[in-house]
């Protein structure tokens, strides 16, 4: 009876250690300390957006453009890095070039929910929208070719190493701890579960229903920001071509990791599983040689599948 009650809780959980100890003795390598870096360094940038989409689905919302705002950031960053390196250095210059980067993409979640206050628009429709015009000013902002004004030093951020653990790595679990305390230890966080379980009874009961939903969505611009800062190191350029179709992978992971498109379920730490889950069944299917067009499959099956098996599990545990 444990047993079930354990699973209940810990599907995925369970499931990674299965299909771990699986790719450990059918994919060549899958176990070496070198690969296991390589799956950490390559969830990072997409876990640290899926962080902060945790907190956009648990309030009740969804954004779609994150794929076009990571291209978008690394844009910006290395536009003003270029206007700016002679007069001020390559440091501050890149600083400049973040921050302004990670002030954008806040105002514009901050933009997405007044419109969903005041005008009712789903931010379905409107991060669908963005996710098209960030792509263009990312396209005008570099003419269609990259940026390359970063110097080399850069790359440590994205690809360099700390202690022998990449250094992208210390990033995403810093911000991840700044999401679960956030998420499990303060009223705002508190807040999202309500206003994402039922909106009404939030308002009724004293929360700021809108500002808690448009403060979810600017600190996933921040976050999205973060990522393409990191992108564009790893790459020392700024490419409008970056990051497309991450909304898919941003968002299976969140769905397997528990949280409910319908809002008011879900953990962070949920997502964290969700992220592993994917970076290393990715990996494992990369080293088998499967083909690239499988890996989608599979991908869009484990998207089913999570989210049938969390409703499944949902009515047992009421029933």
């Amino acid at each position: 009876m444990q047993i079930t009650q354990f699973f209940r809780r810990h599907p995925m959980e369970i499931i990674l250690i299965v299909m771990f100890i699986f790719l450990v003795f059918a994919a060549p390598g899958f176990a070496t300390v070198n690969n296991q870096l390589n799956v950490l360094r390559n969830i990072t940038m997409q876990g640290i957006i899926a962080f902060g989409m945790t907190m956009i689905i648990v309030s009740g919302e969804i954004d779609l453009s994150i794929g076009s705002g990571v291209a978008f950031s690394g844009c910006v960053t290395a536009w003003i890095t270029r206007e700016l390196v002679d007069v001020t250095g390559p440091f501050f210059a890149i600083t400049m070039g973040a921050l302004t980067a990670m002030a954008i993409l806040f105002g514009i979640g901050v933009l997405t929910g007044k419109l969903r206050q005041h005008f009712n628009m789903p931010t379905f429709i409107t991060t669908l929208g963005l996710l098209t015009v960030l792509s263009g000013a990312a396209n005008l902002i570099t003419d269609g070719f990259p940026i390359t004004s970063f110097p080399y030093e850069f790359n440590f951020l994205g690809s360099g190493y700390l202690f022998g653990i990449p250094f992208p790595v210390y990033i995403f679990i810093t911000l991840f701890a700044l999401v679960y305390f956030l998420m499990n230890y303060t009223s705002f966080g508190r807040s999202l579960y309500a206003v994402g379980g039922n909106l009404e009874a939030a308002r009724l009961s004293g929360i700021d229903v809108w500002k808690t939903k448009t403060l979810a969505l600017g600190l996933t611009g921040v976050f999205t920001a973060i990522a393409g800062v990191l992108i564009a190191s790893q790459i020392l350029s700024g490419s409008a071509s970056a990051a497309r179709g991450w909304e898919l992978d941003v968002i299976s992971a969140v769905i397997i990791g528990g949280t409910s498109l319908f809002g008011g379920k879900g953990t962070v730490r949920g997502t964290l599983i969700g992220v592993l889950f994917l970076g290393v069944i990715v990996n494992g299917m990369t080293l088998m040689n499967v083909s690239e067009y499988w890996q989608y499959v599979v991908r869009g099956g484990l998207i089913i599948g999570a989210v049938w098996m969390n409703h499944a599990l949902d009515r047992k545990v009421k029933a």
